[in-house]
C-alpha cells in the first residue's frame, strides 16, 4: 500500500512538471507496466484529479483543471516563493485579499518541511516593505475587469475623475497594469474613440449583466508595450505641482535611484540629465530632490524655486 501511494505522488509530480506525457513514457519513469500506470490515473482521478487521456500513436495524459483544488505538489523553491508572495499579498492594497492569503499561508506553513523554514524565517527577518500605501482596490472589481480583458468582452462602469466628477465609460479593457502602489486599466474608450488609463480604485462596476457582454477585437496598444504607456502616463498625470529639473548626474545613475512612476529621466548628455515628475507637497519634493545629493537646476515650478529660497535662507541664518 505504501509503495502505492509513493508511486501516485511521483506520477502526480510527473504530470505537473510536463504539459503531456505518453503513456510509455510514464510507465518507464516509475518503472512500471503502462496497465499499471493507468489504473495509477484512475486512483487519482478518485482523489479529484482531472487526468484528460487520449488515445493513438499521438495519445497521452494530461492534467485538466477539475470541478474542485486539489492538493499539489511544490518542489522547495516552489513552496518558498508561495510563502513569500503570500506574505505580500497579505500586506497588499486588494481589499479582501488578506484573510484569504493568512488562511492559505497558515495552511502551508504548517505542512513545510522542516528544512524550508530556516529560508522562510531568514527572508521574512531580513527583509522590510517600504511600499507606499497606495489606494485600495476591490478584489471582485479586479476580477471582474481581469475576466473582460482576457475574454475580449467590452466593459461598462462609473468613473470617479480626481476632482470627484464621475462619468459613464464603455471601454474595451485591455491590461491591468499594477505599479506597486496603484492599479490601472489600460482600455479602448469607445465613446471618446481613444486610448484611456483608467485607476482601478476610481471603477465602479454596476450589477452584472444578464447576458453576456459584447464582445470586440483586441487592439495593439499604443507603442506596442501597455505597460509602457500606463507608466508614462502615470508620471505626466496632474499633480499639483509638475516638476522639471536638471541633475548633474549621468542618466545611469539618476535612473538607478528612481522608480517608473517616480519620474521620466532623460539623458542630455555631458554627465547630465533631466528628470520629470511631479508631486503635491513643496517640502517632500525638496526633500526627494536634496536626496540625489547632486547640484540641479529648478526649471519649473516657479513655486520650487521660491521656496527652495526660502529654505536656503532659513539655513544660511541657522548656520550663522
Amino acid at each position: 500500500m505504501l509503495e502505492t501511494s509513493v508511486r501516485l505522488l511521483r506520477l502526480l509530480s510527473l504530470l505537473q512538471q510536463r504539459r503531456e506525457w505518453s503513456g510509455a513514457d510514464l510507465a518507464s519513469r516509475l518503472e512500471v507496466t503502462t496497465r499499471t500506470v493507468r489504473n495509477d490515473v484512475d486512483k487519482l482521478r478518485q482523489l479529484g484529479y482531472q487526468v484528460d487521456s487520449t488515445t493513438g500513436p499521438a495519445g497521452g495524459y494530461r492534467l485538466g483543471s477539475g470541478n474542485a483544488m486539489p492538493p499539489l505538489l511544490l518542489d522547495d523553491d516552489e513552496a518558498v516563493a508561495v510563502v513569500v508572495g503570500l506574505r505580500a499579498a497579505a500586506a497588499g492594497t486588494v481589499t479582501g485579499i488578506e484573510d484569504v492569503s493568512l488562511r492559505a499561508l497558515t495552511k502551508l506553513e504548517r505542512t513545510l518541511p522542516s528544512r524550508l523554514r530556516p529560508r522562510v524565517d531568514a527572508l521574512r527577518t531580513a527583509t522590510v516593505s517600504a511600499a507606499g500605501g497606495g489606494p485600495r482596490v476591490d478584489m471582485e472589481t479586479l476580477s471582474t475587469v481581469a475576466a473582460a480583458a482576457h475574454n475580449s468582452e467590452r466593459l461598462r462602469f462609473g468613473y470617479a475623475s480626481h476632482d470627484g466628477t464621475v462619468s459613464e465609460r464603455d471601454v474595451e479593457p485591455h491590461t491591468l497594469v499594477y505599479t506597486g502602489r496603484r492599479w490601472y486599466l489600460l482600455a479602448w474608450d469607445t465613446d471618446r474613440r481613444d486610448w484611456r488609463t483608467f485607476r482601478a480604485d476610481r471603477i465602479t462596476l454596476p450589477p452584472t449583466p444578464a447576458g453576456p457582454r459584447a464582445r470586440f477585437v483586441p487592439r495593439e496598444p499604443p507603442g506596442g508595450d501597455a505597460a509602457a504607456h500606463v507608466l508614462r502616463g502615470t508620471v505626466s498625470a496632474p499633480w499639483p505641482y509638475k516638476v522639471r529639473v536638471i541633475l548633474r548626474a549621468p542618466a545611469s545613475v539618476v535612473a538607478e535611484r528612481t522608480t517608473p512612476t517616480s519620474g521620466r529621466v532623460t539623458d542630455l548628455g555631458d554627465g547630465t540629465c533631466e528628470l520629470v515628475t511631479g508631486y503635491d507637497s513643496l517640502p517632500d519634493l525638496a526633500t526627494y530632490l536634496s536626496g540625489f545629493e547632486v547640484p540641479f537646476t529648478v526649471l519649473e515650478p516657479p513655486e520650487l524655486r521660491a521656496f527652495l529660497r526660502e529654505r536656503a535662507q532659513r539655513y544660511l541664518d541657522a548656520s550663522s
